[in-house]
């Protein structure tokens, strides 16, 4: 047997699920604008003036039409056109915007705008037959251009009609109208769309109903022909029909239910069920996709029946779930007959020659591991993780030679524009030079200054940097490198700065115009904010701080909370033991993780007032001092209120003496947590901005745009 396996890529998958998805907003949206034309037309012809201007009449005033001039113009073509017909040229197209927006298309779209079209005519000729009253202001009749050439054309086929003959013949043309109008809109009780649509379409219980082998329930055969015209006729027999049917699903709805519940108590023998409900009940319980079909041949009416003295308590096979392979089924041996019997070997499912598509399984969110309890178990990332340097630095590579030749030219240079003065120092770094300038006496500072372009230009460079030395006689003249320098987070990481640091929560930033590296405290900044367009560097700068938590602190000295909307850069960090939560990318989630963050705040400043620290640090350090002296730190809680008195109650509560550890909040984009939910969010991150720092709580957050829109006065106060 050959077996033939189609398998479709992941892009060909996400394709057709979106595929769908467009396909009902488009129809919605369409339905929405079909409604508001709709309603705009009627609101136009509602307050419809013969002063307001238009195309065939001129006015110095304004339009007094509700819409404007585009209403009064479009409102007058309608009542010179249609008449009082207009009325009804709104109706349809409302009730299949409604229909639409809905998401339920339109079947027969075409015979639905002829009847529509028929119906609005029809509705002005029946209008014209009406006498006009005298506060009428068109020179035509009721019915407008239209219906007054209906009425023509009427009277030229029966000749001079009377009274009598006149009301005749606006009552068909009435009768033509409400036809037209209520089978444009599918008024009435008769073929529900939906069913029409459908029609071709299998339920999941149908395969069953088909294989039954003697008979096929009445009440399953009431669907109606898909070619019924349906045009808003009131059938009776159509009522009775949706009764049984709703009758008859209910029906099996009870006993379905029945059926499960005796399943549930103690099995089914099928045995002695007749074989039209073992059938039933078989394909009932058993997982078959909704769009499976199976074929209504004799071949497909086979009933599982089991011998045996133990057939009614041994539990039901189940057919193994279809596969997406197309088999060849050239020389299978099949049995043919109308069922079959397994008296000892497994029971088998007929197989189908193309079997059902299998649905993808559902994505499994990796729970993260739960927090280290032992901190003697929890072990620091190694360096070797981490990228090594590929060459030796800027300032080993450039000779002395070359950097003294560099700094005469800048003394010629200088001498040019009449600065005098000595280059003392040359300190190469990873991306500028700084050369030292002293200048003679007498010389400004500003003139040096204000010659940088200049400087820049004659030292054939991008752009030069002059500011003077803090605390020296001298001025920094900074020239870009020929080649950058790339520097590597494991060379800082690695440095004795780093290793050796008081800094409580270390980061480290990259090196400075000497080549030494930056290390700052969060603790002491206490907030930080990384602003910049698309590859600027945010990504790379909020990964190097976190990674520099990772290697100096402790899950029990720093917790993370990590807020990431874009999905894609904190998701690696998912699983850390740091985490507080698992990486949240709801927008509306992270608001509940910011007012926890309050929450968390307002408990720790509880904590400390009640030991009578400051700050967290002096909060551990007295922790630590009672844990060393066998102490015992109690705290006063409610506990509830007294029956009598109705007084609160208080009960000591012993504190634990672990240590907090600190707390950072990283969010990779504010503009996206602003767009969704910006008053909550700024309410909570005012807060902890202005209170957080005693407590341990710090925010490190990017956005590529800090508008007054993400980062508000709120905030920024």
């Amino acid at each position: 047997m050959r077996s033939l396996r189609r398998s479709a890529s992941p892009y060909d998958t996400f394709v057709d699920t979106l595929r769908p998805f467009l396909a009902r907003r488009l129809t919605e949206l369409g339905g929405l604008l079909l409604f508001a034309g709709a309603v705009a037309l009627t609101v136009a012809l509602a307050t419809w003036s013969i002063d307001d201007p238009s195309l065939n009449h001129a006015t110095d005033h304004g339009a007094h039409n509700v819409l404007g001039a585009p209403g009064a113009v479009v409102s007058d073509l309608a009542m010179q056109l249609l008449g009082l017909g207009s009325l009804a040229f709104a109706l349809p197209p409302a009730l299949w915007g409604i229909r639409l927006m809905r998401a339920r298309d339109l079947p027969r779209g075409g015979m639905r705008i002829a009847l529509w079209i028929i119906g609005f005519c029809a509705a002005s000729a029946v209008a014209s037959a009406l006498p006009p009253t005298a506060r009428w202001p068109l020179p035509t009749g009721l019915g407008g251009v239209a219906g007054d050439a209906l009425m023509s054309a009427a009277r030229t086929i029966v000749g001079a009609i009377s009274g009598p003959a006149a009301a005749l013949v606006g009552f068909v043309f009435a009768g033509i109208a409400i036809l037209s109008l209520t089978g444009a809109c599918r008024v009435g009780v008769g073929l529900d769309d939906g069913e029409e649509d459908d029609a071709p379409y299998m339920s999941p219980r149908e395969p069953a109903r088909r294989a039954l082998p003697g008979r096929v329930d009445a009440r399953y055969d009431g669907r109606h022909d898909a070619d019924e015209p349906g045009l808003g006729v009131v059938s009776l027999g159509a009522v009775a029909q949706a009764v049984m049917n709703g009758r008859a699903a209910l029906g099996a709805r009870v006993e379905s239910w029945r059926a499960n519940r005796a399943e549930a108590a103690g099995g089914l023998a099928y045995a002695g069920a007749s074989p039209a409900i073992a059938a039933r009940r078989a394909f009932e319980a058993d997982d078959v996709p909704w769009a499976t079909h199976l074929p209504s041949t004799p071949d497909a009416r086979r009933e599982p029946v089991f011998d045996g003295p133990d057939a009614g308590d041994a539990p039901r096979p189940r057919r193994p779930a279809p596969a997406p392979v197309l088999h060849d089924d050239e020389g299978d041996d099949r049995d043919d007959g109308p069922g079959f019997v397994a008296d000892e070997a497994p029971v088998e499912a007929p197989r189908s020659r193309v079997s059902a598509p299998v649905p993808p399984p559902m994505p499994v969110r990796r729970a993260p591991p739960p927090p280290v309890q032992d901190p003697e178990d929890y072990e620091h990332p190694a360096l070797d993780l981490l990228a090594e340097p590929r060459g030796p630095s800027t300032a080993s590579l450039v000779s002395a030679d070359a950097l003294e030749q560099n700094a005469t030219l800048l003394e010629a240079t200088l001498s040019d524009f009449g600065v005098r003065g000595d280059i003392l120092a040359v300190r190469p770094g990873p991306v500028v030079t700084l050369y030292e300038l002293e200048p003679a006496p007498g010389t400004k500072s500003s003139r040096v200054i204000s010659l940088a372009d200049d400087i820049a230009r004659s030292m054939s460079a991008v752009s030069a940097r002059v500011a003077v030395v803090p605390g020296r006689n001298a001025i920094g003249i900074e020239l870009p490198n020929a080649r950058r320098e790339t520097v590597y987070l494991r060379e800082l990481l690695a440095s004795v700065d780093f290793v050796e640091t008081k800094h409580r929560l270390a980061l480290c930033l990259g090196k400075n115009i000497g080549g030494e590296p930056i290390i700052a405290d969060l603790a002491r900044m206490p907030h930080l904010l990384v602003a910049g367009t698309t590859g600027s560097g945010k990504s790379v700068a909020i990964n190097t701080m976190i990674l520099s938590l990772l290697y100096r602190m402790r899950p029990e000295e720093c917790r993370l909370i990590m807020v990431d909307p874009k999905m894609l850069e904190l998701s690696v960090y998912d699983g850390i033991p740091h985490l507080l939560s698992p990486v949240v990318t709801d927008p509306k989630k992270a608001v509940i993780a910011l007012k926890w963050a309050v929450r968390e705040m307002e408990e720790r400043y509880k904590k400390m007032s009640k030991v009578g620290v400051r700050n967290i640090d002096g909060f551990n350090a007295r922790l630590e001092e009672a844990r060393a002296r066998g102490e015992i730190l109690t705290r006063t809680v409610q506990t509830g209120f007294d029956r009598e008195t109705g007084e609160a109650v208080y009960e000591n509560e012993e504190m634990d003496l672990s240590a907090l550890p600190y707390i950072v909040i990283v969010v990779d984009e504010m503009a996206d947590l602003m767009m969704v939910a910006g008053k909550e969010i700024e309410g909570a991150i005012q807060r902890l901005a202005q209170m957080a720092r005693a407590a341990g709580i710090h925010l490190i957050m990017a956005t590529q745009r800090p508008s007054v829109d993400v980062i508000t006065g709120t905030i920024k106060a």
